[in-house]
């Protein structure tokens, strides 16, 4: 506009790169250490000394040094890199599960190429593993919380170690499993409710067609036959807030409303609490209730939730750990990780 005043002038000046990058090499010669220890330091190896490694770790951040991951493949024979297929799936755990795995790949040295597969399974699994060996990635994990999805991955056709996530599923000879004990979990969260005095103890269950779903179905039967206790109630869902609040509207209606539930997840847990709280039903004077998972937030729940904590992390290490070992031939110990059940007042002894 003409007249106006004008403000400072500000200069923009682009830099351009003055040197070529570094190579490993010249990281070594500048640390004044051999080759292989800075290869040592980046993969983490622990025979370094403390002084020297971090001497070298300054000197890569100094200069900027960034592992060229193809050289690196082309003198190792490896990639460093792991391939991960994922449903797709937005709940808590496929996703919790999937950010774990990249984080601790990337903090073991690996990089990451994650692809989705879509139903129809048996024509997206075989294709997106292919691509993935393609891709010369070193090994696969399959998050498969669904049954069909992880037929097809036993059905593939496999060059590569494949790694499955999938509670409870068993080994093959082609694919190894690994996963949280989810129906210890159930038999935690369950044993819980027994403690406290309850008998009546209904379940209010995720779809059977995930593998999490049937294991804590199944733990929940058997911590109650344990304890001499026949199951109570149980409806099959679909892990969302919304069919548990109406599932829980229908129970007051109908005058069903259990003493005590094993909710198959935190968001099955938030919907019954809000159901019954709109229909005068205390939890948990009138009626206790134990989710799964811990999400962020459940313990914000009103009342805070009662649950069995998932960690994602220790899953992911373990995972990872499993499949870098049977790529190198290595046996490894493939114990399931063991939940952890965190008591809050959602819970409460039977009257």
């Amino acid at each position: 506009m003409a007249g106006a005043a004008r403000g400072p002038e500000v200069n923009f000046s682009v830099s351009t790169p003055t040197a070529r990058r570094m190579n490993i090499k010249e990281v070594a010669q500048m640390a004044g250490v051999s080759y292989g220890t800075v290869s040592r330091v980046l993969n983490g190896a622990p025979d370094v000394n403390e002084a020297t490694r971090e001497r070298v770790l300054q000197i890569i951040k100094d200069v900027g040094y960034r592992r060229n991951r193809t050289a690196t493949a082309l003198v190792t024979n490896r990639s460093t890199s792991i391939g991960i297929v994922t449903d797709g799936s937005p709940r808590f755990g496929p996703v919790g599960t999937l950010i774990a795995l990249e984080s601790v790949a990337r903090q073991k040295g690996y990089a990451t190429t994650v692809l989705s597969a879509e139903p129809p399974y048996e024509d997206s699994v075989p294709e997106t593993l292919n691509t993935l060996e393609d891709l010369g990635v070193d090994g696969i994990i399959v998050i498969a919380p669904l049954v069909p999805m992880a037929a097809a991955v036993w059905n593939a056709p496999l060059r590569i170690p494949v790694e499955m996530i999938a509670a409870g599923a068993s080994s093959t000879a082609n694919v190894f499993t690994y996963s949280e004990n989810q129906e210890l979990g159930a038999r935690l969260a369950t044993q819980h409710l027994i403690d406290l005095g309850h008998t009546d103890i209904a379940h209010v269950a995720g779809s059977m067609d995930w593998f999490d779903g049937r294991v804590r179905k199944r733990g929940w039967e058997a911590a109650l036959r344990d304890a001499g206790l026949k199951p109570g109630l149980c409806l099959e869902g679909d892990w969302s807030p919304r069919w548990a609040y109406e599932t829980g509207l229908r129970l007051v209606k109908e005058g069903r409303v259990p003493r005590s539930i094993f909710a198959a997840s935190d968001h099955t847990a938030l919907g019954l609490i809000r159901a019954f709280a709109e229909s005068g039903i205390n939890v948990p004077n009138d009626v206790s209730i134990v989710g799964f998972d811990d999400i962020e937030g459940s313990d914000y729940f009103l009342p805070p939730l009662t649950t069995v904590r998932q960690d994602f992390t220790a899953l992911a290490t373990m995972s990872i750990e499993v499949l870098l070992g049977v790529i190198a031939g290595q046996d490894v110990d493939r114990t399931p990780i063991t939940p952890t059940l965190i008591t809050r007042r959602s819970t409460a002894r039977a009257r």
